[in-house]
């Protein structure tokens, strides 16, 4: 290529480059070095180079189609924009990772860098030299890290989804059970434990926004001798029967529970005493038109109370059980505060 005078970009100087001499040293050094002058189109690139790709030294055509013909076709429009962008000085560095074809078909990894080492008076490149070396070994260990972190995050999202699912069945389960417990078995009205925590929120209320608070208690009179003479069968088929005409009297808002056995309880929210006799003596009613069982007629007895103010839920329960056993006293198949 002979001697040719460049301009030095960092000192400003004219300086004498001995081309030929330069591609002497270039042929030395293993790694894929290039030379290319822009003004003619030569490209010199040295025996390292060529052996990166798998080719003999000096076997490709010495212009800058030969490195084009050689990077992958998805990477070709961004190694373009990046040695773009810096031959028209609208980036400091030219510094880019791609893919090359070898002679074999295979894909080389790569980096390339280059650097303007002269220009023409009208800024455009005269002569940029450069070197490609293979990273394909890091690359190869990058992406299987990266193949083992998908696997990882696959596996970690399976399993998050694995516990997101028996989360959710546990929380069914949960809520089966909750419901299970404050449910009863028999007539699926409230239980005791729904009761008990029922009435300890309606106290708070009552108290907190001083409220009248009412609670009926009932009882089946009699019984006992319905389940020892027709069995317990057609026992649990009377109280579902009276439960039947409690669901029918009760208000939206009333709580109707099971207490246990064959006694129930009504809580009755924002409400007086009057109210509350005025639903018992309707309950009791109701009552009376369930068919007897054998030769027992199916009465209720009642007993019907109002919070007092500071009244726990425990006090207030047992005020109501008494007021039901004075019904009992008094001959049963009443309500009785």
């Amino acid at each position: 290529m002979g001697d040719i005078s460049e301009k030095d970009p960092l000192k400003g100087e004219l300086f004498d480059v001995n081309a030929d001499l330069v591609h002497a040293i270039m042929e030395l050094v293993s790694d894929g070095i290039w030379d290319w002058n822009a003004n003619t189109g030569f490209v010199y690139r040295n025996p390292g180079w060529y052996e990166m790709l798998g080719y003999n030294p000096h076997s490709l055509e010495n212009t800058v189609f030969t490195w084009e013909s050689v990077i992958h076709p998805d990477d070709y429009p961004h190694v373009m924009k990046v040695f773009d962008d810096y031959i028209n000085s609208r980036a400091t560095h030219y510094q880019v990772e791609y893919r090359c074809r070898k002679k074999d078909g295979t894909w080389l990894w790569i980096e390339d860098r280059g650097y303007v080492i002269a220009r023409n008076p009208d800024g455009s490149v005269w002569r940029m030299v450069g070197a490609h070396r293979s990273i394909h070994e890091r690359k190869r260990s990058l992406e299987q890290l990266e193949r083992r972190n998908q696997s990882l995050e696959a596996l970690v999202a399976e399993r998050t989804r694995e516990l997101s699912r028996v989360n959710q069945q546990l929380q069914l389960q949960l809520d089966e059970n909750r419901s299970l417990a404050e449910r009863d078995t028999l007539t699926r009205i409230a239980s005791r434990y729904r009761l008990e925590k029922a009435l300890l929120e309606e106290c708070e209320r009552a108290q907190r926004f001083r409220l009248p608070l009412a609670v009926i208690a009932m009882d089946v009179d009699d019984f006992k001798p319905i389940n020892d003479q027709h069995g317990h069968a057609v026992g649990d088929a009377t109280l579902l029967q009276v439960v039947e005409r409690l669901e029918h009297c009760v208000r939206q808002g009333d709580l109707l529970a099971r207490w246990g056995g064959d006694e129930f309880m009504v809580i009755m929210p924002k409400s007086t005493v009057e109210t509350a006799m005025a639903l018992a003596e309707r309950i009791r009613q109701a009552v009376l038109d369930i068919p007897p069982v054998g030769d027992f007629k199916v009465t209720l007895s009642l007993g019907v109370v109002q919070r007092l103010d500071h009244e726990s839920p425990s006090n207030l329960m047992a005020r109501a059980d008494q007021a039901l056993y004075r019904s009992k006293a008094a001959g049963k198949d009443r309500v009785s505060q």
